[in-house]
């Protein structure tokens, strides 16, 4: 094999990656907008469409016609064609199952290690996630091949499909000059592999290695298929207490890549110390946060990457159709799991895993251990013959495939460097002459658009136009299996230059809130609102320098209608925060309750803050609240097609420090609630013109038609 089938048999790799991760995310968007299940979700069990190699007829085509095999999984590339999300989910599910047959079709047709194609294939299924995590560096995240991407939002899909049209020829090409010794092996290791899967594959083997197998697939994609999400992980808030995804996804990648060097180690990856390692690094991440967490979180990464090669060879030496069908379906209820811990409100039976992440990665190492344990048993024996006596062809894949992932490596860390903020030009208030700063909150339903597009490029539009300089976010936590585990408010802080807190942690059980700021963030904290009845709801309650003075902003997402307790609970929380701050405060969140009603009242009080409107009677679920600030307007911004939910702004004015505003001669705080026209105010204090009118890509004044102002 040279260097060029290697690369296309990568490529094909990368298209299997992109249809494992982009699935998920195409998902979401249904129970997303249905508040429950769909229907849709069904799809995830497309994975199972490989029991079909459990009939003899299909075992021999997929040898026969890989590269047919090949071009239904590269069927994902042309989704991002089909502008409709229920035709477009329709061509996911098919091409996700197609890319689930095509790998279990790639990995038992070359299942015998002595023909070296095995080896070699695992080689390039590796290559393939080193080469989706290095793009992913480069596209703030996203891959740009998915279905959720465009023209518009900073896809590639065009070039995608272009690689992937190359690859298959490539692959058709050496599918006809595959040579008649070649085939001729492939006979004798048919009748042998059937020896052994009749003698071994009839009790523990086979069901060991498809949960070691499921647990794997799992493990990969959701901790280490993109590299920022590790650290966002273990993320904790202000000061730093961990690393930043730029430039310290790159050590994730670097681990996962030397995991997959020594893959074929298998006597040391294989041992009960190796894996209780892993365990105990799993458990550590699972809990602890900051350079505490993640240093092990690296440890784990090149333990499940070093793990890869002898799961993978066990799994071929098992017969197909029940290995695969098993173990895709534990893989399935791993991330069913994985999403139930924090979906447990909208689920059936999802209270038994609310909120318990602990379990999920105690059963993905459990199974782990049944794989390694099973891999050890078989593959020992074979390892000085994969080690030492390999042949020149498979040698030569090992090269190419080193200098690939090496190669990509150094790529990644280049797109990580590039992407350092520059000391240089730290970010800067859009109105700091009239010490002015405005502040707004937006619910942003995970970054999926009302067309199952990605947002971020949208958001990022609305977020420099309105002039904001502090913004709230919420339904914002994105490094999830079913958002596709991802990171938009790296593109969005990085081209607009602010600071960002992304919020409690994906392992917190929350749907997420972030904070973007052009004001440094002295300290954060993430609370986790009581939530006894419903959803874990959760706030970041950070301390900004505006212009010299200490502001204390929050950025909450309460609980629903349908849990009242929950929202009484939350809100008093908030409030004692408010209270025992001694700072001026803005208020930004998620109550859920109609002004001047009960939660609304335990929030909006003359000892915590003051609404910004309470005129303002067409309100729901977002509200803004200020103390210790002049505040000189209002403004209500229509989402466009970007979820359900509108942008919410004020602006203020900051005192100068060691001075107040709105007092009254007793010294009580009491904020004026005289309304005055725009033109009393000097033009830097104004709204954006762009949102009158019918505004600018359907993000436009309304409620009051334009923005309110005031004394």
């Amino acid at each position: 094999m040279t260097i060029v089938r290697f690369l296309a048999n990568t490529y094909q790799a990368f298209v299997f990656w992109t249809a494992l991760t982009g699935l998920g995310v195409c998902l979401w968007y249904f129970p997303l907008w249905h508040m429950g299940i769909s229907g849709y979700e069904a799809l995830l069990f497309a994975d199972l469409a490989p029991f079909i190699l459990g009939l003899t007829f299909i075992q021999k085509a997929t040898r026969k016609y890989r590269w047919l095999f090949a071009l239904l999984a590269s069927t994902i590339l042309v989704a991002y064609q089909i502008r409709k999300p229920v035709d477009r989910m329709m061509l996911v599910g098919f091409a996700y199952g197609a890319n689930m047959l095509y790998f279990a079709s790639l990995i038992y047709s070359d299942k015998m290690a002595s023909t070296g194609r095995l080896v070699r294939d695992i080689y390039a299924i590796e290559a393939g996630l080193v080469l989706s995590m290095a793009v992913r560096m480069a596209c703030y995240t996203n891959n740009p091949v998915w279905p959720i991407m465009n023209d518009i939002n900073g896809g590639w899909n065009k070039t995608g499909l272009v690689l992937g049209i190359v690859a298959l020829v490539i692959q058709f090409l050496q599918s006809l000059s595959a040579s008649d010794d070649e085939n001729a092996d492939a006979k004798k290791h048919d009748k042998r592999h059937g020896e052994i899967g009749t003698r071994s594959g009839s009790s523990a083997p086979w069901a060991s290695a498809a949960f070691g197998f499921g647990a794997w697939l799992f493990g990969i994609q959701s901790m280490f298929s993109e590299s920022s999400t590790l650290i966002r992980w273990t993320w904790g808030g202000y000061p730093h207490t961990g690393p930043q995804p730029v430039p310290f996804s790159g050590l994730v990648l670097t681990v996962l890549v030397f995991g997959f060097l020594s893959g074929h180690r298998v006597k040391s990856v294989t041992t009960t110390a190796w894996w209780g390692a892993g365990a105990l690094c799993a458990a550590i991440i699972t809990y602890i946060s900051g350079w505490s967490g993640f240093i092990p979180g690296l440890v784990l990464a090149a333990y499940f990457g070093s793990i890869t090669l002898p799961i993978l060879q066990l799994v071929a030496r098992c017969p197909p159709g029940r290995t695969f069908t098993l173990g895709f379906f534990v893989y399935n209820l791993l991330v069913l799991a994985h999403v139930w811990v924090v979906a447990y409100e909208f689920v059936p039976g999802g209270p038994l895993l609310r909120e318990r992440t602990w379990f999920v990665m105690l059963s993905m190492m459990l199974s782990i251990f049944l794989g390694v344990r099973a891999a050890r048993k078989v593959l020992v024996k074979e390892s000085s013959t994969s080690t030492i006596n390999l042949s020149s062809s498979v040698r030569a894949d090992r090269r190419y495939a080193r200098a690939t992932m090496l190669a990509l490596t150094l790529f990644g860390w280049g797109a990580m460097v590039a992407r350092i903020p520059s000391a240089s030009s730290p970010p800067q208030p859009h109105h700091p002459e009239q010490r002015l700063v405005t502040a707004a909150i937006w619910t942003i339903h995970f970054d999926l658009d009302n067309s199952m597009w990605s947002a971020e490029q949208r958001i990022q539009d609305a977020v420099r136009d309105l002039e904001a300089d502090v913004m709230g976010f919420l339904e914002s936590d994105t490094e999830r299996i079913i958002m596709g585990n991802r990171d938009w408010t790296q593109k969005v802080a990085e081209e607009l230059n602010y600071y960002v807190d992304y919020g409690p942690s994906p392992r917190k059980h929350t749907w997420g809130c972030a904070m973007l700021s052009k004001f440094p963030i002295k300290k954060s904290e993430h609370h986790l609102l009581p939530s006894p009845d419903g959803e874990l709801a959760c706030a970041i309650h950070a301390t900004l320098d505006m212009y010299g003075q200490d502001v204390d902003v929050i950025i909450s997402h309460n609980g629903q209608e349908e849990n009242p307790l929950d929202r009484r609970l939350q809100t008093t929380k908030i409030g004692e925060i408010i209270r025992e701050s001694p700072n001026p405060f803005i208020f930004t969140g998620y109550v859920v309750t109609k002004p001047q009603g009960e939660v609304y009242n335990l929030l909006f009080r003359k000892d915590q803050v003051y609404d910004i409107d309470p005129t303002d009677d067409d309100r729901w679920c977002q509200y803004v609240g200020y103390r210790g600030l002049k505040r000189t307007g209002y403004a209500r911004i229509s989402r466009g097609t970007i979820t359900d939910t509108e942008i919410q702004a004020g602006k203020f004015v900051v005192p100068v420090p060691g001075t107040s505003v709105n007092s009254t001669d007793s010294g009580e705080w009491a904020p004026s609630y005289k309304s005055v026209p725009e033109s009393h105010y000097d033009p830097g204090y104004h709204f954006p013109t762009k949102f009158r009118g019918k505004g600018v890509r359907g993000h436009y004044y309304h409620v009051f038609n334009e923005p309110r102002y005031y004394d």
